[in-house]
């Protein structure tokens, strides 16, 4: 039998970390996982430790970060699971150690400085940022698959880009969409998607019976949406709502074609784009796809209507923010980088 692979992840606690490490520790190319706090979060503090689902389970210890642990694992893979400064300054040093990474934050998603502005990075070495910058992938299978098997640095895309640039990929490489009548994505999210860290906004008094639009002309996945599907930023409006439910997304974007097109063909454009990829199911018109259907898997499910004038479409995309839109995909990333089915470890 082959030597397993060592990983580790930083940030274990958190939703999409601990979605992660459940993953890791039933993936059977996999040893057993390093689970690594970061020194923000308190020891010995309940939401410090690890989930009660994984008591039993044969869950290793939380350990603090430290290189000095990560050296003693022998560590091949590390998977960030942390704020987007902390991952910032942790990938530098990491590569310079000769480990590979996949970072699940921003930290490294964005080329574009314009883009990356938002995040509002104070690399210490400003040299060695702009470079990794360059080197990193950014990983969406089902786009870069081609990239992914040789990178070192694979930046995890965000949960809302998923979504998106999936719905709109198949569109706008066949040249059918309209962009000079602008895109518009209604976007709409479970509460674990704002991440661990409590806030005002997501309280369950803010939360509950209410629906909110936020972050409106404002949000980070914008850029990343931009620039994985080369449109300006006047061809896109792009609203955020948070959903009074743990987990989930479902984006609806409106689209107008250049042509009057038919249903089939409309549906061939999705289903010859993503022959072979496991992991995005296109329905057949008229059902749509629901957050249900796609909660606790790693699918991202299209669907659309197009309107009797075979000129207006809307489509409808959904993910599971913590799986496809975070800790899935990672681990079909980490698949793709050692030559693995992009399944293992994921059904």
């Amino acid at each position: 039998m082959p030597a397993k692979l060592k990983t580790a992840v930083i940030g274990a606690t958190g939703y999409s970390g601990s979605e992660l490490a459940r993953l890791l520790l039933h993936h059977p190319r996999v040893d057993t996982p390093l689970l690594l706090r970061r020194q923000s979060e308190t020891n010995g503090e309940k939401s410090a430790g690890m989930p009660p689902s994984f008591a039993g389970n044969g869950c290793p210890t939380l350990q603090p970060f430290s290189w000095t642990a990560l050296q003693q694992h022998e560590t091949e893979l590390l998977f960030l699971a942390t704020p987007h400064e902390a991952s910032r300054s942790l990938v530098p040093e990491a590569l310079a150690g000769g480990l590979r990474v996949i970072d699940l934050s921003g930290a490294w998603r964005l080329k574009q400085a314009q883009h990356r502005a938002i995040y509002g990075f104070r690399d210490e070495d400003a040299v060695t940022a702009a470079e990794l910058t360059e080197k990193a992938v950014y990983g969406l299978p089902e786009l870069n698959g081609d990239r992914i098997p040789h990178a070192a640095l694979v930046a995890n895309p965000g949960c809302y880009a998923t979504s998106v640039i999936l719905a709109l990929a198949p569109l706008l490489a066949a040249g059918i969409v309209d962009r000079k009548k602008g895109i518009i994505s209604d976007s709409k999210s479970g509460v674990s998607g704002a991440g661990k860290e409590p806030n005002a906004r997501t309280h369950f008094v803010s939360v509950a019976d209410n629906l909110s639009a936020y972050s409106v002309f404002g949000h980070r996945h914008v850029g990343e949406i931009l620039e994985q599907l080369d449109l300006n930023t006047s061809e896109l409006i792009f609203t955020p709502h948070l959903l009074p439910i743990p987990r989930g997304i479902l984006s609806t974007l409106y689209v107008h074609l250049n042509r009057e097109m038919k249903p089939v063909e409309i549906e061939s454009c999705f289903r010859g784009f993503y022959s072979g990829k496991r992991w995005v199911r296109v329905f057949a018109t008229p059902q749509l796809p629901e957050i249900q259907f796609s909660l606790h898997t790693n699918y991202c499910d299209l669907g659309f209507c197009l309107a009797e004038d075979g000129r207006r479409l809307v489509l409808v995309s959904c993910v599971d923010n913590l799986l496809k839109g975070a800790a899935g995909q990672a681990v079909q990333n980490m698949n793709l980088m050692y030559g693995w089915k992009e399944e293992e470890g994921l059904q």
